[in-house]
């Protein structure tokens, strides 16, 4: 009964955010759901402590290393009890870890990422960049995985592909929201070739610079989607089809950002109401394609 409860609020967390992708959806096998609800809580609600706010650095990181030890003492099954969410977010963990027989690793490498946006606000080179996607984005597909059963290398490495491009899309779609927190994802070898200068961003211009900065970026962002697409073929049943939700979603964000040329200073692309019927109309042309 307590970790029916623990995730019941798991559930509440997870519909509370805006993403573009579906978490915990009725599109995954009902026994799976709660698992990833918890999951997705524990994450988010570590990465808020990160980014939300403004509390200063060491408060954030003091925040993220107390969430650490709670998920260790979870791990050892010694979760605290009391009607707090974020206990009830450790209860639920822990008795998904037992469960799903889940290392502790990915959540280490979550909460490592997180810590790293307090302190890192520019990236240098794609390959700084992809590797904070490694450990920010990534562990995310593979918990999936294998809350579902799934415990293979090379579906590993198309889950972390697609994850990767949600996470390159979601920087790209809120540029100007984490430019005003100080933080910009674009690297700056891309920045460099483009000659773009972070300055035309305080005057909230666009210049053609940023717009090929932002091209390159989808680009790359686009062969990590396609990347990740034998995955959509391989695994089976509902989580084939909540896969392959995401999948549409994230890259109908990327669409809605190269049709008005890259540039996000006037409106931030996002997924609407008339995106979801496009997202469900393509994903039961895809099954019926199957």
């Amino acid at each position: 009964m307590v970790a029916a409860d623990a995730y019941e609020t798991c559930l509440r967390l997870a519909r509370q955010h805006y993403e573009n992708f579906p978490v915990a959806s009725r599109l995954l096998p009902k026994a799976s759901r709660p698992h990833i609800a918890a999951i997705y809580a524990f994450a988010r609600i570590a990465d808020d402590f990160a980014d939300e706010g403004d509390h200063p650095e060491a408060e954030r990181l003091g925040r993220l290393e107390e969430w650490q030890w709670r998920l260790h003492e979870a791990v050892e099954g010694r979760a605290q009890a009391d009607d707090s969410d974020a206990s009830r977010v450790f209860t639920a963990l822990m008795h998904t870890m037992r469960e799903c027989r889940l290392d502790v690793q990915p959540f280490d490498d979550l909460l490592s990422a997180f810590a790293q946006d307090v302190i890192v606000k520019r990236y240098e080179t794609w390959g700084d960049l992809l590797d904070y996607c490694r450990r920010s984005a990534n562990p995310v597909g593979r918990l999936v995985l294998r809350v579902c059963g799934y415990r293979d290398a090379a579906l590993d490495r198309q889950s972390d592909a697609i994850c990767t491009a949600l996470q390159l899309t979601n920087f790209w779609q809120d540029l100007v929201v984490d430019w005003a927190k100080g933080r910009i994802y674009v690297p700056r070898e891309v920045l460099a070739r483009a000659h773009a200068d972070e300055a035309a961003l305080g005057r909230r211009e666009w210049p053609l610079s940023w717009q090929s900065a932002m091209r390159e970026s989808a680009m790359l962002t686009r062969e990590q989607f396609m990347a990740g697409r034998p995955l959509l073929q391989t695994v089976k049943g509902r989580l084939r089809h909540e896969l392959r939700a995401t999948w549409i979603g994230g890259m109908r964000v990327l669409e809605k950002l190269e049709a008005c040329d890259y540039n996000v200073i006037d409106r931030r692309p996002r997924l609407g109401w008339s995106d979801a019927a496009i997202v469900g109309w393509r994903l039961l042309r895809w099954r019926s394609l199957s």
